[in-house]
């Protein structure tokens, strides 16, 4: 079976407030870099999986992201999945 490597990343939706984004520029402007309008705090995963074929990896990286990686409610998320290997 094929094997795919997926990179997600999940940010919080525009509508939540991101605290963490917010503490990170409060302590940049400290350090002098004011010129940094604003930060979101997300998160980036990576995982290896085999699948039948990339639909069958992108359907099951879904899943995934919408049952535990990530929280459907205040998150976004987006991923690029490419193929390690081929069985011969």
């Amino acid at each position: 079976m094929p094997q795919y490597s997926a990179r997600i990343y999940v940010t919080l939706r525009p509508s939540v407030l991101d605290p963490a984004g917010t503490a990170v520029q409060s302590g940049l402007a400290h350090m002098g870099y004011t010129n940094v309008d604003s930060i979101r705090i997300g998160k980036y995963i990576e995982l290896s999986l085999e699948a039948t074929d990339e639909a069958a990896a992108s359907q099951q990286i879904d899943r995934m992201c919408d049952q535990l990686l990530a929280n459907p409610v205040i998150e976004n998320y987006r991923f690029e999945l490419e193929i390690l290997a081929v069985p011969v």
